[in-house]
Parts: structure tokens; sequence; C-alpha cells
């Protein structure tokens, strides 16, 4: 009996370090320099944003005075970059699905289709109107409202099915867009060129009154989703298993589902549409992280999204003088990769 619990105490040692997130000491190391690296390009492309084109001597009153002005964009980028990179990992666990993003589900469309609205209805002035804090909190309103409506309804209905909730979820993103469209058609030249400076998304659209009202929103659900990594881990192995888990797989997938909507609601409204930006952070992360535990692939999620949206911004702002329209940079290099792995995988 001695010698087969001497047997069998390695083998399950062997096993408990292979379900390890990080089993190896090699992986451990590797993940580590990861991080260090892209803390290191993140802290790089941050200095490079304050310091590029500051006429004052480094480290002088001066620089960090026009450092100062520009710190609001750093905030902005950083909680960008958070949102989609939190949002979209959680989406696509919840969801089993590693391609689609929350984006799906309409909230561009429904800023569209708000910003569009007000043009029509207001004339260019509708743009000015929407400006603010009372505003901001509308759009986050209704987009976390038609969320929450679509949730409840379809998952907790006599289907309760994600597949058909992501089906209907993008009809309606397809009908707000057809109903934007057709208001955008009649539209003055003038009104149309105020509204597309809205509809691209750029850092300039972000409005520093608006932080002290984002930056609560997006901790609180940064805090409840990362503390909620282990049953993240557990919803992705699916229904079946983690229910016998003892995990309450619909509950959890609501809550989940209504945070990654608080997310996604601040980052459009804070400023515009970036549709394959969560995509391009998401897949980037599963392939640096290496690991299925989602405690480790939120950082390396975020720090990747930081330097990917930076170093858009930076090359938007100071070489093509685009003014920060990051989202030309971010569709095309993230549609590329969405049209790769689409083709790689055969299916979506």
């Amino acid at each position: 009996m001695a010698d087969t619990r001497t047997v069998l105490a390695p083998a399950g040692a062997a096993i408990r370090r292979s379900a390890a997130p990080l089993p190896t000491l090699r992986a451990r190391r590797r993940y580590a320099i990861l991080l260090a690296v892209l803390a290191a390009l993140a802290a790089g492309a941050a200095f490079g944003l304050l310091a590029w084109d500051n006429p004052m001597p480094v480290g002088s009153e001066g620089f960090w005075r026009i450092a100062n002005l520009r710190a609001t964009n750093l905030v902005v980028l950083t909680v960008v970059a958070v949102c989609q990179a939190i949002a979209t990992v959680t989406f696509q666990t919840v969801t089993e699905n590693r391609i689609i993003t929350p984006s799906i589900m309409g909230f561009e469309s429904l800023y569209t289709a708000v910003q569009t609205s007000a043009v029509y209805f207001l004339g260019a002035a509708g743009v000015v109107a929407l400006q603010g804090v009372p505003q901001f909190l509308l759009q986050v309103a209704l987009m976390v409202g038609l969320s929450l409506l679509l949730y409840g309804w379809l998952l907790s209905g006599r289907y309760g099915s994600l597949h058909i909730m992501l089906l209907v979820g993008i009809v309606i993103g397809a009908g707000l867009g057809s109903v934007s469209t057709f208001m955008q058609r009649l539209l003055t030249p003038s009104e149309f060129d105020v509204l597309a400076a809205r509809l691209f998304g750029s850092i300039a659209n972000a409005d520093a009154s608006y932080l002290p009202v984002a930056l609560p929103l997006v901790g609180l659900a940064v805090i409840f989703i990362l503390a909620n990594g282990r049953r993240l881990n557990a919803i992705a192995l699916g229904r079946d298993l983690s229910t016998s888990l003892g995990i309450d797989h619909r509950r959890e997938v609501m809550r989940m589902l209504f945070f990654v909507s608080i997310l996604m609601a601040v980052s459009t409204a804070l400023v515009g549409p970036m549709t394959f930006l969560g995509f391009l952070v998401a897949t980037l992360a599963y392939q640096f992280a290496d690991t299925y535990d989602h405690r480790l692939v939120f950082p390396v999620a975020a720090l990747t999204g930081f330097v990917v949206l930076a170093g858009a911004y930076f090359v938007m702002k100071n070489v093509f003088a685009a003014q920060g329209v990051v989202s030309i940079i971010i569709e095309l290099v993230g549609g590329t990769v969405f049209l790769f792995v689409i083709l790689r995988e055969g299916r979506l």
C-alpha cells in the first residue's frame, strides 16, 4: 500500500501542475517577461505622447506644464483600452466564441443613431447639444438599458439561448444602422461634415468633464470582473461543466454581460465607435499570455490595448495630423487580423 501511495503521489502532483495556469517555471518566466515588456512599451508610449513635439526641455517646469495639458488624452486612452480589452475577453468567454465582439450587440449602431438623430432633428447645433455630462450619462444609460432589455428578455425567455440573443443583436444593429444611413442621406453637406467628425472613433471626441463620471463606472465594472476571474474560468468550460462545478451559469452570464455593457457603453460614448479594437487586442492577448486563467489574460489584454491605441494615436496625430482619429488604423489592422482568423479557423 505504501508503494502504491508512493507511485500515485508524484502522478497526482504532476496532474495538479499541468492544470495550473502557468504549469512550468519556463511558462512563469515567459509571462513575467511578457508583462515587463508590455509595461515598458506602455510607459514608453505614454512618455512619447507627452514629450513629442514639446518645445520645452525635458524635466523643466514648462515641459511638465505642457505635458499636463496632454495628460487628459493619456487618461482617455487608458480608459478606452481597459474597457475594450476587459469587455471583449469577458464577452468572448461567456458566448464561448473568440471571434465575435460586444460591438455585434449594436452598441456602436445605437451611438451612431443617437448622434445622427441629434443632427437630423436639431441641425448642426445638435452635436453641441449632445455635449456635457447629462448627455453622456443619457447615452450610457440608453446603451446599458438596451443591453439589459435584450439579455433579460432572451436569456430568461423560453428559448434562453445566447445564439438567439446574438442574432437579435445583429438584427437590431443592422436596423439602427439603416435608419441612421437614411437620415444621413437627408442632411446638408455642412451638417454631414459635422456629424462625420463624431462618427469616427477619435480621442478628440472625448471631453475631460466626462472622466469624473466615466472613471468610477469603469472602475466598478473592472473590479467586479477581475474579482470573478475564477468564475469566468469555470464559465469557459461550458454550461454543463460549469453547472456541475456549482456555478449558476445563467445568473453569472447575466452579471458578466451587464458589466460588459457598462464598459462598452462608456468607451463608445467617450470616443466613438471602434469596431475591431477589442477583437484585435483580445486575439493578441490570447496568443501572448498562452493561458486559460482570465486573471492572467486581463493584464496582458489591457497593456496590449494601451500600446496599440497609443501607437495609433501617435501616428494619426503626429504623422498624418488627423487630430487623433485612431479608428482608421485600428479598423485597418483589426479588420485584416479578423479576416486572417476567419480564414484560418474556417468558421465563425
